[in-house]
């Protein structure tokens, strides 16, 4: 069952909310930096027979990735069971489920937003974003 938030349980929930989409972008970042080594040192590769060192840096290099990729899991787990819709990792975009007036609507809120002042209807996105003071 989804949890509804109101303005002022979703405001709460927005500092741990933060640290969470702060480090999935950190991550983010940082697992697209080691795609980028894998592939350069793919390209060197079939160009000249593998060092046993450039080998065993790729695996490195793998496992690094494969260790991001849990902690990435974890991050949008807690996401998820917090009833929070993460909507784009790189801008730290989410959605909070809300009531208003008993239709559910989505709270929205991104990285380096204060206190969430935006919602926007289920079958809209960030587009059709309108202020809470004229949320009717």
């Amino acid at each position: 069952m989804t949890r509804y938030y109101d303005i002022d349980e979703a405001n709460a929930a927005v500092p741990d909310v933060e640290r969470i989409l702060l480090d999935l972008r950190d991550q983010r970042a940082e697992l697209i930096r080691l795609r980028d080594a894998v592939s350069e040192a793919a390209e060197e590769e079939n160009l000249a027979a593998p060092s046993s060192t450039a080998v065993a840096e790729t695996r490195r290099i793998r496992l690094r990735m494969q260790g991001l990729i849990d902690q990435m899991q974890a991050g949008v787990t807690r996401l998820v069971e917090r009833d929070v819709t993460l909507r784009e990792i790189e801008t730290g975009l989410i959605d909070f489920p809300a009531l208003a007036n008993g239709r559910p609507i989505w709270l929205c809120w991104r990285l380096g937003e204060g206190p969430i002042e935006w919602w926007h209807e289920q079958d809209e996105g960030f587009g059709g974003r309108h202020r809470l003071a004229d949320l009717t």
